[in-house]
């Protein structure tokens, strides 16, 4: 009897499993490849190897367990109405996005950042040093049962000196990690550009919690773990997670990708996020 149910268990794992492969043999028709990279793009000043699928298997990556399954989101500055709505929405799409419990902690002023973590950036704005807010900020939060930390500011963030800006940054390490609404805004906030700015926020936070999980960028198809020099950039990069990618990140977080789909493709509808919606409808309808 033993040995009967011990088959019976690996025969439904071994269903489980082509059904999944087969899940991403089916979008992989949606994959858009990357053309040749010019001047002012990521790729052509990054010469990236990618991360094959095997590669990410060899690698330390973040896997949930009992002790740490939930995603954090720590605000940090001042928010109006219309930034904290986004937010709020950020960690709902969040929580579809990785299928694991999103929060959103208290967040705190920018009086945090002391003065030697700050400068004037080339076009006069405030700037925050992205690596002192990981470092001396964020590595000291220990939410309970935190599994990725993702802070977000509202003042505009550089790497080192020599960098001019930079939308996110995040440790793989320490599964921590920084974004910055300021660029995704077109300068100020509004009613009539925020489904556009929430987009790109979107990119920016799945892409830098992405980076926590283990994924590095994808250098292959338009994907959302491209990497991006600028606004423009980011616009052109695709919110979907490529197939590939998709089976890195359910290798370690094992939910049902159909229910995600569905779940991402509701969240896009009811904001009214048409592209984002169809890119969805895409892979519904390849895996039926």
């Amino acid at each position: 009897m033993r040995k009967l149910s011990l088959l019976v268990i690996i025969l439904l794992w071994s269903c489980h499993s082509n059904k999944e492969n087969q899940y991403f043999e089916n979008i992989k028709d949606n994959d858009v490849a990357l053309s040749k990279p010019v001047e002012g793009e990521w790729l052509f000043d990054h010469k990236e190897k990618g991360q094959s699928f095997e590669g990410f298997m060899k690698s330390k990556h973040a896997i949930p367990t009992v002790a740490a399954n939930i995603i954090y989101i720590k605000p940090i500055g001042n928010f109006d109405a219309l930034q904290t709505k986004q937010i709020a929405l950020v960690r709902e799409y969040l929580e579809i996005y990785f299928q694991l419990k999103t929060k959103v902690s208290e967040s705190i002023s920018n009086d945090i950042i002391p003065d030697q973590a700050r400068r004037i950036g080339n076009e006069n704005q405030e700037q925050f040093l992205a690596g002192y807010i990981l470092d001396s900020v964020l590595k000291k939060e220990k939410p309970l049962n935190r599994i990725a930390l993702m802070g977000l500011t509202e003042i505009d963030l550089y790497p080192k000196p020599e960098w001019n800006f930079v939308f996110g940054l995040a440790s793989y390490v320490d599964k921590v990690g920084v974004s910055s609404i300021y660029r995704l805004q077109d300068g100020k906030l509004t009613e009539a550009n925020f489904n556009l700015c929430l987009s790109r926020l979107l990119k920016i936070c799945s892409h830098e919690i992405g980076h926590m999980f283990g994924l590095h960028h994808c250098v292959e198809v338009n994907c959302v773990m491209n990497g991006t020099n600028s606004l423009s950039e980011t616009d052109r990069n695709s919110i979907r997670l490529c197939s590939v990618c998709q089976k890195k990140l359910n290798s370690g977080i094992k939910y049902d990708n159909k229910k995600r789909l569905t779940g991402l493709a509701n969240y896009f509808k009811s904001n009214n996020l048409t592209e984002e919606l169809q890119l969805m409808e895409n892979d519904l309808v390849s895996i039926k």
